[in-house]
């Protein structure tokens, strides 16, 4: 069965597309959902002066502001009413994930199955509406405090311009996390690994005809430019090679005897990526060393001097900024792969299904054995998600390049398209088993 799915797999035509009714209403549905999520980008919130609101932001647009801005797809620096995306939803189920990790009761609720999964993700809504709520306040408050050259940014500062700003975002986050699902659901793909994708993509034309423009006027040479592209398709080739590599493990399975027949001794693999914690430790990494220069940026010349110290010497290119950048992916990326991978929990399930890896002993033997396997992992994977992230800082900051696509960006944008494109042959494959049945069963009734 194996080696057909195998060679069914390797027959794919993309062209059946076109036939497969259900995988073509599942992209139209995608497509239309984020149409949607684009259209909502470029609704402001009510009470904001837009350009005094793009003075400051241009100010401010290298602290976390302007991180955040790639992945919600420029909807703060307009001050949409989906100016927090889906990010509060994505906090929201990482705490989540660490919880399950170190309070029992969340621990229990996880191992209970699908009723279990429900209820965290209840807990997790709850959760994201909490941090939408906090984090929309703070984004009324510091709007109210900003005074532009145009003018003040908020038009009528007040308790009901806060209360409005607040409903508003959270309302846009909790509409974010329901299209989502949706589109998880009746889509094609993770939804709310697709929004944040086309958030991010939506910004490449502009950065593209900025970058061609400096080069029309001189500021960058056609050289640079050339070898900008050969860079960005090398790049985009290692982390499609890291990303879809594994380090397979054998796993061996006894034979039984059931009457007079024989069933088990097959051999399987437990698959462990290279880089298991994926985009979280440069997310969480950005996040910890823009803070700083971002509450910096807002409070002027009253800051106080360690905020100073902070923007002055981990500012954007600076060699204290790459070395804790670097520092922090490396944690990070140790930190979430004890979180989404538990040795000695794989260890326990092999040895209850009878499971066990040739050549070391179930239990405790082969828990050790897969941290040793998973240690050396997370070092790859930490190098290599160093050096992807790094890149594109001292690009920023030496080469001149005049856009923010940051190493993060470049994951999430890789890693969604692979994850849909499997989604999609996936639904191809199945199409085509569906047609073989359906064959099979004429010739049947043929006979």
């Amino acid at each position: 069965m194996a080696s057909a799915a195998e060679q069914l797999a390797s027959n794919l035509n993309w062209g059946s597309i076109g036939r497969a009714t259900e995988l073509k209403k599942r992209l139209w549905f995608t497509v239309a959902a984020l149409v949607v999520f684009r259209i909502g980008a470029y609704i402001p919130v009510p009470g904001v002066d837009p350009a005094a609101l793009a003075e400051i932001f241009k100010q401010n647009a290298g602290g976390i502001a302007g991180l955040l801005d790639v992945f919600s797809g420029g909807s703060i620096g307009r001050m949409s009413v989906l100016a927090l995306s889906i990010m509060p939803y994505i906090s929201a189920s990482i705490i989540m994930q660490i919880l399950t990790t170190v309070v029992p009761s969340l621990e229990a609720l996880k191992k209970e199955g699908e009723a279990g999964r429900k209820k965290i993700n209840q807990y997790t809504r709850y959760g994201t509406v909490v941090l939408a709520t906090f984090q929309a306040y703070g984004i009324a408050v510091g709007l109210e405090s900003q005074v532009a050259t145009a003018g003040p940014v908020v038009i009528d500062p007040g308790v009901f311009f806060r209360f409005v700003t607040i409903v508003t975002l959270v309302g846009g986050t909790l509409f974010l996390m329901w299209l989502g699902e949706q589109i998880t659901a009746r889509g094609v793909g993770n939804g709310v690994s697709l929004i944040i994708f086309a958030g991010i993509v939506a910004a490449l034309p502009d950065a593209l005809v900025q970058t061609l423009e400096l080069g029309r006027t001189g500021a960058l040479s056609a050289l640079f430019i050339i070898a900008l592209v050969i860079g960005i398709v090398v790049v985009v080739a290692v982390v499609v090679f890291v990303e879809t590599a594994q380090r397979r493990i054998v796993v061996q399975y006894p034979k039984r005897q059931v009457g007079n027949r024989m069933y088990g001794g097959e051999a399987s693999h437990l698959p462990l990526k290279i880089n298991t914690a994926g985009v979280i430790p440069p997310i969480f990494a950005s996040s910890l060393l823009l803070f700083p220069a971002t509450i910096a940026s807002f409070q002027g010349a009253g800051e106080p001097g360690w905020i100073q110290w902070f923007s002055t010497y981990l500012g954007h290119g600076q060699p204290a900024y790459l070395i804790a950048y670097i520092g922090l992916i490396v944690f990070f990326c140790f930190f979430y792969t004890t979180v989404v991978f538990n040795p000695t929990d794989t260890a326990d399930n092999l040895k209850k299904n009878g499971g066990f890896i040739p050549g070391i002993r179930p239990g405790k033997n082969t828990a050790e054995y897969l941290e040793y396997i998973l240690n050396r992992l997370t070092v790859i994977g930490a190098l290599y998600l160093s050096a992807v992230c790094i890149l594109p800082e001292l690009l920023i900051a030496r080469g001149g390049v005049p856009f923010y696509f940051g190493g993060t960006s470049l994951l999430i944008v890789v890693s969604v398209t692979l994850d849909t494109v499997t989604q999609v042959q996936a639904h191809l494959l199945a199409h085509q088993y569906e047609g073989l049945i359906k064959k099979a069963r004429l010739r049947g009734k043929g006979r």
